[in-house]
């Protein structure tokens, strides 16, 4: 089947049928979330894939202030079409966490401008803006790391993280997390760190899963790495015998 592309779509057009795909059970579960949309997402996803990339239709889905539309923004714009100061209003107006996600992940990491923005939030008074510059913090961490002080960041995380609201503080965690794992220098001090603040120790995790406990996750992902090198080593043993 050839899938057709839904150019010509008015906004109006677009919103009727988000509130025709709307769940009330799916909008209940989202709310225990913090967000408050009933659209389930792979839905919204496939409707995406049929609208295809439109960045006029994004601009003005994401002005509506809906937070379906939003999402559905976020699927269909260019990233790189976004000025710096449109990006950083966008992202103090996503107040709901799936928004907030959403765009940092699928929009904010791909701009030219996701640097300089990381450098602003990461110091923004606002808890929600500032965990937007530790998640883009963690993506250098693990990635392009160099230029970063790894040694600023610990002292900030250690200050900082155990009093820090619930999203910064997820955030400024998950950054703990990823230079205890990706950095051996400073391995040591990361654990620490997650031990004696104990946040997130008690997290429920479904079994599986690995703890968001940074010690316990730095733990955990340095073993997988450790094996994952030891069979890549004995691969190439076994190929040269």
């Amino acid at each position: 089947m050839v899938e057709t592309r839904l150019t010509g779509m008015t906004v109006a057009q677009v919103m009727a049928e988000l509130a025709e795909l709307a769940d009330p059970r799916t909008r209940e579960v989202n709310e225990r979330h913090g967000d408050d949309h009933g659209v389930n997402l792979s839905t919204l996803r496939a409707l995406a894939k049929r609208l295809k990339t439109q960045q006029d239709l994004a601009e003005q889905l994401w002005q509506t202030g809906d937070t379906a539309a939003r999402l559905l923004a976020i699927l269909v714009c260019r990233p790189k079409a976004f000025e710096r100061d449109q990006l950083d209003t966008m992202l103090r107006e996503a107040r709901r966490p799936k928004v907030h996600d959403w765009l940092v992940n699928y929009v904010v990491r791909k701009s030219p401008h996701s640097e300089q923005l990381r450098r602003a939030w990461l110091a923004d008074p606002d808890p929600v803006v500032a965990s937007a510059g530790w998640a883009l913090t963690t993506d250098r961490v693990a990635a392009k790391p160099e230029g970063l002080d790894l040694t600023a960041l610990l002292d900030a995380i250690e200050a900082e993280m155990r009093d820090a609201p619930d999203r910064l503080q997820w955030a400024m965690n998950h950054c703990l997390a990823q230079i205890g794992i990706e950095h051996a220098g400073h391995r040591s001090r990361a654990i620490d760190i997650g031990e004696r603040l104990g946040v997130l120790k008690d997290y429920p995790t479904s079994p599986g899963c690995t703890s968001p406990y940074a010690p316990t996750w730095i733990a955990e992902m340095v073993r997988r790495q450790h094996e994952v090198e030891t069979d890549q080593h004995e691969r190439a043993v076994e190929a040269t015998t």
